[in-house]
């Protein structure tokens, strides 16, 4: 995995056009102030999706300043093992953690690990997470969810690498993980476990 340092974007009641341009602004001088060799494709992606929101703002008017799971570029639908549907966005209201992996991404099945016992211990408290396979072979991801014995809602997008939600949330490495608060801000990427269960904690208020 890359770095798991986390980028924070800070509200502002500035003009939108002002915000608009100071995020591209910050994104040419963080890239030209850091060598390619210690750059972590992590910040980058987290600031893409935040360049994406600040341009998405702009053209709509709208005050949308932190990536949200409500901003139509980041929002998705997909099928679930059973072929209901998911709204990624309906999810807002709770801690959430969007979970990309593959049934055959061996990182992914030892995380997976990891997140039982963390959604056990959290889910009647206000945490949830949503598993987004990017799978082509169905099969082989239904059985990777019976047999890691994953309980929360799962989706997929088939396509590998050029899975829609995977592009949407510039996703270049399996597990990738964004954290969500209630607002349905993203807060953090990839976090590693400590990390992520003490951001769940304190988002959840406990």
């Amino acid at each position: 995995m890359a770095t798991k340092n986390t980028m924070f974007a800070q509200r502002t009641q500035s003009n939108l056009q002002q915000t608009f341009v100071s995020s591209y602004v910050f994104l040419v001088a963080f890239v030209a102030n850091y060598s390619f060799e210690i750059f972590s494709m992590r910040k980058f992606k987290y600031l893409s999706i935040f360049f994406v929101a600040a341009v998405f703002s702009v053209t709509t008017k709208a005050q949308m300043l932190i990536p949200n799971i409500t901003d139509p570029r980041l929002d998705f639908t997909l099928a679930t093992p059973k072929g209901d549907s998911v709204i990624l966005s309906s999810l807002k209201g709770k801690v959430l953690l969007i979970d990309f992996w593959a049934s055959w991404c061996v990182p992914c099945r030892y995380s997976n690990r990891s997140l039982v016992k963390l959604y056990s211990k959290y889910k009647d408290k206000g945490f949830e997470i949503l598993g987004v396979s990017v799978d082509e072979e169905v099969k082989e991801w239904e059985k990777a969810i019976k047999k890691d014995k994953i309980t929360w809602p799962q989706v997929n997008d088939t396509g590998g690498w050029d899975a829609i939600a995977a592009i949407k949330w510039r996703v270049e490495a399996l597990p990738s993980s964004f954290l969500i608060d209630k607002e349905g801000n993203l807060v953090a990427i990839d976090l590693d476990k400590k990390e992520l269960e003490k951001k769940i904690v304190e988002l959840l208020g406990l």
